[in-house]
């Protein structure tokens, strides 16, 4: 006998189903996968951000005798990955070249995540000790109100690390000591 429970989740399954599906025959999803609007639905992306990431290459999706964009169930997985991946700042160049790695007609297996994932690891570490780094300067350097001239890592008179790149260098990481003529 079926609990009150397990009756009402296949309910529950059962309509979301049928609000994902949204006149969408069995055989029309067999045969032609997800419509752009389900997909958008079901990764919480803009269908013109799937288009833009199909546009890129990054997922595919067949076309119905009438035109319209029929993307396979896998892609939902690809999605979420390239959503994760973007949340932690990683490239569409990198998200691509990843991507590239794995197979663009079906799932790829626990493995092929598993390797993809060690590959960024370091990378991804890297990041974190970076972001850290950036934390702790912020803190010390706007935090405590002295403007310390010593220890700023913000100060940067005539722009002398300017010779080391763009950006905030010294909270980036290089070394004021390094750049050359620098006194303070």
């Amino acid at each position: 006998m079926t609990s009150v429970c397990g009756a009402l989740m296949c309910g529950q399954a059962a309509s979301r189903a049928s609000r994902f599906l949204r006149g969408w025959s069995v055989a029309t999803v067999t045969t032609y996968g997800l419509s752009i609007g389900d997909v958008a639905a079901r990764s919480g992306l803009a269908p013109s951000a799937i288009r833009f990431y199909e546009a890129e290459g990054l997922i595919r999706a067949e076309r119905t005798d009438s035109g319209r964009r029929a993307f396979p169930r896998h892609v939902l997985r690809r999605l979420a990955f390239i959503s994760s991946a973007q949340r932690v700042g990683l490239s569409l160049k990198e998200i691509a070249d990843a991507l590239a790695t794995l197979p663009p007609d079906r799932a790829p297996t626990k493995a092929q995540w598993a390797k993809l994932s060690r590959g960024w690891r370091r990378q991804l570490d890297e990041r974190i000790a970076e972001l850290e780094r950036l934390r702790d300067d912020l803190t010390t350097c706007i935090g405590c109100g002295c403007l310390s001239l010593q220890t700023c890592k913000l100060f940067n008179p005539d722009d002398e690390a300017a010779a080391n790149g763009a950006g905030p260098r010294y909270l980036l990481g290089d070394d004021r000591d390094e750049v050359a003529g620098h006194q303070v």
